[in-house]
């Protein structure tokens, strides 16, 4: 990369085949150009950064014993990867709205709800709230494979394999964001974050879904 300044201190950037694919600077560059550059390079890296992600692999036990795998590849249109423990407010706020979207979408969308971080008994939890979800216990190496480092944890996997939902990507406007400057405890705080949470679910639910028809 060979850089001229000349009068002004206006250079070009031009793309060579010559420089291996990358930008080669030159003699007739001007400031609009840069903000252009800039611009599209920004945007190339937020596409990169919001790119879907191929699912991990796993295998994880029931509380019965029984051994149940993830492919990475969900065998239904979509599976959601529920990343919870007992104890979290906030996992308590999103559970209905999962049941919610279970019962809507049938057997287009299987839920795995994988325990970590756990101190109490998530077998006896799930049944005594009703929820009759697939549940797998120690998931915490899992949870970190996946990036999870504090519950919830909520992602949705295609049947190609690729992650199109990571809870830890959404962002709350900025309506929510006063509502939960206003909240003063965490549960409260959970039941304004839980139905935004959900509908963000059901926007990426859908088009997985409809893909795999």
């Amino acid at each position: 990369m060979a850089a001229s300044p000349v009068g002004g201190g206006r250079m070009s950037v031009k793309y060579s085949a010559a420089c291996d694919g990358l930008l080669c600077m030159t003699s007739t560059f001007t400031p609009g150009n840069a903000r252009i550059l800039a611009r599209t390079v920004a945007i190339l890296l937020f596409g990169l950064a919001c790119a879907s992600q191929a699912a991990e692999p796993f295998r994880l036990q029931t509380p019965a014993g029984a051994s149940v795998g993830f492919s990475g590849k969900s065998q239904a249109p979509a599976t959601v990867l529920f990343f919870w423990a007992s104890w979290c407010p906030f996992c308590k706020a999103l559970m209905p709205h999962l049941q919610s979207v279970l019962d809507q979408y049938g057997h287009d969308v299987q839920l795995l709800a994988i325990n970590i971080m756990e101190d109490g008994d998530p077998a006896a939890f799930l049944s005594d709230s009703g929820y009759d979800w697939t549940l797998l216990l120690n998931g915490d190496a899992v949870a970190k494979t996946y990036g999870v480092h504090g519950t919830p944890g909520l992602f949705v996997v295609d049947r190609s394999g690729a992650t199109v939902f990571d809870l830890s990507r959404v962002q709350a406007t900025a309506a929510l964001q006063k509502r939960l400057a206003g909240a003063d405890s965490r549960p409260r705080k959970a039941s304004r974050l839980a139905p935004y949470w959900a509908a963000e679910l059901r926007r990426a639910l859908d088009p997985a879904i409809r893909a795999a028809r």
